[in-house]
């Protein structure tokens, strides 16, 4: 089989799997068996670029660098919607609507109006070719590459599964998943870090990274709500909507079809609750004309179609006595302080707790004993006091005020604030219990050391045995040390008691699972050792860059900085980590034990040798090319790639942003500085 055979056989297979896992909720092959056939079509596609096809999957693994988004005309207008928050106001509406129509019968198409941001897919010959944002209405950002990390967003569309035709333009709005939401938001509290606001806004701002790569790994999605084709063949959106998810596109079931208003109303009042269970959040429903022929005699204002409207759901917010203020520690040693509440029922779920963040929001608050507070859900997801109702808390001038704590309520060690950050720490790293805990639970989470028959119940069993004092003890743990260890967990927000229990088959299971987490790559192991600041992406980054622990140990500040998308803050963080006698221990145990710290191997495409002998490094970031790319091209050129400033660099190839203090270095040391065109120019006149 040729190469080509062998990439167009594993593309199509591939975008069947994702079609299959993302529009059929289906899955063929397991997690492992879809990663090993990607990890084969990367290889053949590195190995023969010149055969890469538009909708290969790899794709969706992002890795651009995209240094401007393009502006582009909208073919369209993606004008906005008017909207109201008033039932009767949706009755006046459609009186108009029904005047419009000389009272013609029509229908309503009802929808979700999802909160995140509004794209525009262009596809040509059924190829996705571009994804726009909304902008202004008239004009957007061009931002295809991160677009086509939207792993239910087809990249190819068959000819036969479309009635309207292989070329067309779909809408849709993208979001951030709540459950993704939550999760970046537990990492970011527990290194000390703001939290993102709500998902919207993440959605928005992850769509105009520049990284495609950390765009990807953030897992977005989208749901089309709208078909623009050329051919008009098809009459309703409601015959839209069927088409396109017919088409494999991520429509979802949410719409409905209605008869009148009063339908209309009854729809919007099914889903005030029901739709805290989509996952994605929302706030609103937007109704529509559903004959297309009816909408263009409707027409439009210089704003808003006359056909459409939106209705917004009211923010919830209630206000509940608050019973104290509790503090937790996170496993960098954050201190998180969090409200205790009169349960309160809010988006369909009772509220016992909610984040206060850091002291200077506690502060902002000003919260006293015996306040009322007004709680709603960030997002519709994450809990957190607004404001103090003043007009219940009738004591509140005279009451004493809830105030930060002054050392760990775990160890007693007393709290740090390190200079520009928000949030105070506990310093005792090793001796301090939740810390010791969170980084175990940390190096055994799915995006680490991925050892799922371990859980938080298991941990604090091993840990008060004495079993285990840190991630790597985990690798010492023995058959018969397990077997019959048992624990009641109290839930502390219910009362309601849980058996945990070491049978047989748990134990075999845990063991296997250990054993098993010996093989994750180099990558993940670094994320899960828990280097404060170092992400997933970031452990990927720093993995591909110095390709073994040995290497990156070693590295100096300056090294580490080299590295793409690693700042000052984050090269000190692994500096430090590395000088620590007892992470030098950790690390040893885990060397002993058998982890991957050494990155495989990748193949390298050879194009020439222009570049025989010469000695070259980057700052900054570039038009044609991402760092990855670039450091690839210098070595299939023949060059020899570094990671730092000396005497021996013959060029530092300068691209926008770079940083001044290789700038100066670079000119102290007397090193040739080029340009991104003058690199190409080397390399095409050899």
């Amino acid at each position: 089989m040729t190469a080509k055979e062998q990439i167009d056989q594993l593309t199509d297979r591939l975008n069947y799997l994702n079609y299959q896992y993302y529009q059929e909720a289906q899955s063929e092959v397991s997690d492992q068996e879809f990663d090993l056939l990607l990890k084969q079509l990367e290889k053949l596609e590195e190995e023969n670029p010149e055969l890469v096809r538009d909708d290969s999957p790899t794709h969706r693994v992002g890795g651009t660098i995209t240094k401007n988004f393009e502006t582009v005309k909208h073919k369209h207008p993606m004008l906005s919607l008017s909207n109201t928050y008033s039932e009767d106001e949706l009755r006046d509406w459609d009186e108009r609507v029904r005047k419009g129509l000389n009272g013609a019968d029509f229908e309503y198409i009802c929808e979700i109006k999802f909160d995140g941001i509004s794209l525009s897919m262009s596809f040509e010959e059924g190829l996705l070719t571009r994804g726009v944002t909304r902008g202004d209405g008239t004009q957007g950002d061009d931002i295809t590459t991160n677009v086509k990390t939207i792993r239910s967003l087809p990249l190819r569309v068959q000819e036969g599964q479309l009635p309207f035709g292989s070329t067309f333009e779909v809408r849709g709005e993208g979001f951030m998943p709540n459950a993704v939401f939550e999760q970046i938001n537990e990492e970011l509290i527990a290194e000390g870090k703001t939290p993102l606001a709500n998902p919207r806004n993440s959605a928005a701002g992850t769509f105009k990274m520049q990284d495609s790569a950390v765009v990807a790994a953030r897992q977005l999605d989208c749901y089309i709500y709208e078909l623009l084709e050329e051919k008009h063949l098809l009459r309703t959106h409601a015959e839209s909507l069927e088409a396109l998810k017919k088409a494999g596109f991520n429509v979802s079931d949410s719409w409905q079809k209605v008869g009148d208003i009063e339908e209309a109303i009854a729809y919007i009042n099914k889903w005030e609750a029901k739709r805290f269970e989509l996952p994605c959040a929302t706030d609103g429903i937007v109704l529509k004309v559903n004959d297309y022929r009816q909408r263009e005699e409707l027409g439009f204002t210089a704003k808003s179609p006359r056909w459409a409207i939106a209705y917004k759901y009211k923010a919830e917010s209630k206000s509940t006595r608050l019973k104290g203020v509790s503090f937790q520690v996170g496993r960098t040693g954050a201190i998180t302080p969090v409200a205790e509440l009169e349960p309160v029922i809010l988006s369909m779920t009772t509220v016992r707790r909610a984040t206060l963040h850091n002291s200077d929001e506690m502060e902002r608050l000003d919260l006293r004993k015996g306040d009322f507070v007004f709680v709603e859900k960030a997002g519709e997801i994450i809990p957190k006091v607004t404001r103090v109702d003043l007009e219940k808390s009738l004591d509140h001038e005279n009451s004493e005020p809830f105030e930060f704590i002054g050392e760990c309520p775990a160890c007693r060690t007393a709290l740090v604030r390190n200079e520009g950050e928000a949030a105070w720490f506990c310093p005792n790293e090793a001796g301090c219990p939740p810390q010791i805990k969170g980084r175990i639970e940390h190096f055994i989470q799915r995006k680490a050391l991925d050892i799922d028959s371990l859980g938080e119940g298991k941990i604090e069993i091993l840990m008060e045995n004495g079993l285990i004092g840190d991630a790597a003890d985990l690798y010492s743990l023995r058959f018969e040390q397990l077997l019959g260890l048992e624990k009641v967990h109290v839930d502390e927000l219910t009362g309601k008691e849980r058996k945990v229990s070491f049978k047989e088959k748990t134990v075999e299971n845990i063991l296997k699972g250990i054993e098993q987490s010996k093989s994750q790559e180099f990558a993940k192991v670094l994320f899960g050792m828990g280097i404060r600041f170092v992400g997933q992406t970031t452990a990927e980054k720093l993995a591909d860059y110095f390709g073994n622990i040995d290497a990156l140990e070693k590295a100096s500040l300056e090294e580490l900085v080299a590295v793409p998308d690693v700042g000052e803050k984050v090269a000190q963080s692994i500096v430090e980590y590395f000088s620590n006698a007892d992470n030098q221990v950790f690390l040893s145990k885990l060397k002993v034990a058998g982890l991957q710290f050494e990155q495989g191997e990748r193949n390298q495409v050879q194009e020439g040798e222009s570049l025989s002998g010469l000695i070259l490094l980057y700052t900054g970031t570039f038009e044609n090319y991402s760092r990855d790319e670039l450091e690839a091209k210098i070595i299939a050129n023949g060059g020899k790639f570094v990671k730092s400033i000396s005497k021996k660099l013959d060029y530092l190839i300068v691209g926008e942003g770079a940083g001044p203090s290789k700038l100066a270095k670079a000119e102290k040391l007397g090193v040739k500085m080029i340009s991104e065109a003058d690199f190409e120019k080397m390399i095409d006149q050899g």
